[in-house]
């Protein structure tokens, strides 16, 4: 799976996660777990977001790293 279908699948998730949470017919216990699986997608859709922002900085014509400053990733 490529990153960006990656990315799409992660929003997809939190979509549907969100239709859920705003029917309001999910118990209190099972809504706050939801709520924690959503920060964890959102976090790993932020990354893969990242990550593919900078492989389009990298890929960009004349891209170089400041003088001193390496990747982290």
């Amino acid at each position: 799976m490529s990153g960006v279908e990656h990315l799409d699948n992660l929003i997809a998730q939190l979509e549907r996660a969100a239709e859920q949470l705003r029917s309001g017919e999910l118990s209190a216990d099972v809504a706050a777990t939801m709520v924690e699986d959503c920060a964890a997608l959102a976090t790993q859709a932020a990354a893969e977001l990242e990550q593919l922002a900078l492989a389009d900085l990298r890929s960009a014509e004349g891209f170089a790293p400041a003088p001193g400053q390496d990747s982290l990733l």
